[in-house]
């Protein structure tokens, strides 16, 4: 009940909105004491779909009298609610998701639910209030306006809606996003995360939902913390179940340890990726589009060859577990040969530099050697290949180096390291790029320079060319999420013939596919490997 802390906003009370409310059941009647829940009216076939929190859907599955009432207004009568009321018909939850609403494992990550609703005698909810869309969660980053029904009588007597319009971020390690608002007590489970709301067509996307970890809000349950699981496949499966008028109890799901389904999906949990010492992405297969290859801490390579359409066909193991791949220290992917297959770059502990040429037919091999162990090269903190100047290969080759030095190395090929351009003399801001990659985020037949800094904040360098750096395009500014990031690199993992699909490897294990990553803005967000 503590006041909260100086910059975060506090929610208004408000005569609410038309298709969000509140349900009632067994003993707890309309003009009462008790809400019980927060729901929004979503766009569906019959108009009768109701968005709530997993834990939500526990409860009314208990209860035998149960009703949702949209823009509820406390002391009106039924007849004289908005929109009336309508009895709860059917609840549709993730069986995964525990009866245990204060869960804190990663399944709090499937902590929604749908309910269809009855006709009243006006007629159908989505008629007489008006719908949101339900959409899959774009990225962690938000501006959604969240209402709710909190149900504490000593701050909330008259049991009115509660707005507040809100930036989100995410709730690390889960698959969930956080909000910071004052006012969200208990009651506002279920309440909708909306963007772009229209009053005056009643339309909006909700994008989440006040859930997910401890029942949607942090341990000590501060009234000015509330998270949401993010929609992604689960949640649309649920959804289209709802939607289609599924029998409730024949929902069944697969476990999401052994198998997410949000996205590509590639083997493993997060606790196995975390041992993905080093990734990179190129077209190894010779097919026009991006596979992924695998270092692991072990010593281990592994393949995953793309399918074209974002995801991946069974692994091809280059090397089994072995001592002597594990002293890699970064690696990058090229055509450094022309041959229209992607080569491996490998930068060794030692400085030794090896180039592995089309790594899709032939393995791994001796490869050739560029730089031999003691060189100057243990100090190339940083490597990504591109295509900043070369007219139809990737054959150059950005190095940061340790004392903040950036170079451009062209025509790199086997046995010969090219050209080199200085663009930076040694710097400590540049000390602070953590992570390279590069790509055709502008479009443009020549590549950009992605640029991860230690901050967290992600910055694109858009027509860099041997004469310097392009312009600075920020993707985002300093971000605690993003220093989370300890992997990044870049793909054409999907059809668009651009390479474009940056991919980011987490501290917890979770593998992120950015699809379609423009010049200034990060792209569609799909996981592809599900946290430890």
């Amino acid at each position: 009940m503590a006041a909260a802390p100086p910059g975060i906003p506090t929610g208004v009370h408000f005569d609410g909105l038309p298709m969000v409310g509140t349900f009632f059941f067994d003993g707890k009647p309309v003009g009462g004491n008790s809400t019980y829940c927060t729901g929004s009216v979503v766009r569906s076939q019959g108009k009768n779909l109701v968005l709530t929190a997993g834990h939500c859907a526990n409860g009314l599955l208990d209860a035998s009298h149960r009703i949702f009432v949209p823009q509820y207004h406390q002391g009106r009568s039924a007849a004289n609610q908005p929109a009336g009321i309508f009895p709860v018909a059917a609840i549709y939850r993730d069986p995964r998701y525990p009866r245990n609403e204060t869960t804190k494992s990663y399944l709090s990550d499937l902590d929604f639910s749908f309910v269809t609703l009855t006709p009243n005698d006006r007629g159908s909810a989505e008629n007489l209030t008006g719908a949101l869309t339900f959409t899959p969660t774009p990225t962690y980053e938000n501006n959604v306006r969240v209402v709710g029904y909190p149900s504490s009588n000593s701050v909330n007597p008259k049991h009115q809606a509660i707005t507040c319009d809100v930036p989100t971020s995410r709730l690390y390690p889960f698959r969930q996003m956080k909000m910071e608002c004052g006012g969200y007590y208990g009651g506002v489970s279920g309440s909708p995360w909306i963007k772009d709301y229209d009053a005056k067509t009643r339309t909006g996307q909700v994008i989440g939902n006040v859930g997910g970890y401890n029942g949607g809000g942090n341990d000590a349950e501060a009234h000015w913390v509330s998270y949401s699981p993010i929609y992604g496949k689960d949640a649309q499966d649920l959804y289209n179940d709802a939607n289609n008028g599924v029998d409730p109890s024949a929902v069944k799901r697969p476990n999401p340890y052994q198998a997410p389904t949000d996205g590509p999906v590639l083997p493993g949990s997060g606790e196995t990726w975390k041992h993905a010492k080093q990734i990179s992405a190129g077209n190894f297969s010779g097919t026009g589009h991006s596979d992924l290859l695998v270092i692991w801490t072990d010593g281990e390579v592994t393949l995953y060859p793309g399918d074209g359409n974002g995801g991946f066909r069974p692994e091809r193991q280059l090397l089994a577990p072995n001592a002597g791949w594990k002293p890699v220290a970064t690696i990058t992917a090229g055509d450094f040969t022309g041959s229209n297959q992607f080569d491996l770059m490998v930068r060794w502990d030692d400085g030794r530099m090896t180039l592995h040429g089309d790594v899709g037919s032939n393995g791994l091999g001796a490869g050739v050697e560029m730089a031999p162990p003691g060189s100057i090269w243990s100090h190339a903190t940083q490597i990504a290949a591109g295509r900043f100047n070369a007219a139809t290969y990737v054959t150059d080759l950005m190095v940061r180096w340790s004392d903040g030095e950036l170079s451009l190395f062209t025509n790199v090929g086997a046995g010969t390291l090219g050209q080199e351009y200085k663009l930076k003399d040694p710097n400590s801001t540049w000390k602070e790029a953590t992570l390279l990659t590069s790509g055709q985020f502008s479009g443009n037949q020549k590549w950009d320079l992605m640029v991860r800094w230690d901050s967290g904040a992600l910055n694109n360098y858009v027509g860099t060319t041997t004469g310097g750096l392009g312009s600075e395009q920020p993707i985002h500014g300093p971000n605690k999420t993003w220093t989370h990031s300890v992997i990044m690199t870049t793909g054409q993992f999907t059809s668009d013939g651009l390479t474009n699909d940056l991919m980011i490897r987490w501290t917890d294990g979770e593998t992120t596919l950015y699809q379609d990553t423009r010049m200034n803005s990060l792209g569609t967000e799909r996981m592809i490997s599900p946290p430890a």
